[in-house]
């Protein structure tokens, strides 16, 4: 029985060392990915509230008898998103393509002699000194590497993404969180946008532009059986990184 244990944890090993991918994986056997419910991105643990540099803030001075109002794009109400939890939909639109070629070709060699054939008249009283001692150490080393690299890359993006605005800087400057999951069959796609907006740049139909995003991070991915196809196996990925050859 003793000798089954070893057996027993070196089969349980790497699913211990899988962590809670492994598990996830484990419970989504048989049916789709689960999709995560809707909820306020300000009480995810990993959000952090932003903070960005500032102007001085400026009082704006009452103007007796006017109707227009300072600050304001209009007489009557703006529609258009503006307070914490306000809708905004985002625009994406990119296309970004790229081409790299790199040939690397590198050789080296070494050679070194060591030998102590005198030393003081010790060499003969030693019983045990080498008996060449003028080629105690020869060493000798060839290296030589080769490698070519090509990217060719050719992305385009096109979304339309509803976001909820989460904070108010003091500037009047809009933080954004849009999330959005899609399931088709077993694969589940989930598009992920956050970034700083001017009240100003958002349209009369209530949209902004990517490009209009400062502090943008656009996340486009997905999980399910074919990205865990199309993924290397953890072991892979961490031969990878700690093997030296």
């Amino acid at each position: 029985m003793s000798r089954a244990r070893p057996a027993v944890l070196a089969l349980l090993l790497p699913a211990l060392l899988g962590g809670c991918g492994s598990l996830q994986k484990l419970s989504e056997v048989g049916r789709p990915p689960a999709m995560t419910p809707s909820s306020d991105p300000t009480k995810d643990p990993a959000w952090r509230p932003l903070t960005m540099p500032m102007p001085a803030g400026q009082m704006a001075e009452p103007q007796a008898a006017a109707l227009w109002r300072p600050g304001s794009r209009a007489f009557f109400k703006d529609q258009r998103a503006a307070q914490v939890g306000d809708i905004v939909t985002v625009l994406i639109n990119t296309t970004d393509s790229a081409n790299f070629g790199n040939t690397t070709t590198t050789s080296r060699s070494g050679s070194e002699n060591m030998g102590v054939p005198n030393m003081f008249g010790l060499e003969n009283k030693i019983p045990h000194w080498p008996a060449t001692p003028a080629t105690l150490v020869t060493t000798n080393s060839a290296n030589a590497n080769a490698g070519a690299a090509t990217l060719k890359r050719n992305e385009t993006v096109a979304l339309r993404l509803a976001g909820v605005i989460t904070q108010v800087l003091p500037n009047g400057n809009l933080v954004v969180s849009a999330r959005q999951e899609l399931r088709v069959a077993s694969e589940l796609r989930e598009l992920q946008v956050t970034g700083v907006i001017r009240p100003q740049d958002i349209a009369s139909d209530n949209t902004v532009t990517h490009d209009r995003l400062a502090e943008a991070r656009i996340a486009y991915g997905g999980r399910g059986q074919l990205t865990v196809l199309q993924t290397p196996r953890w072991g892979q990925q961490l031969l990878d990184i700690i093997m030296p050859f």
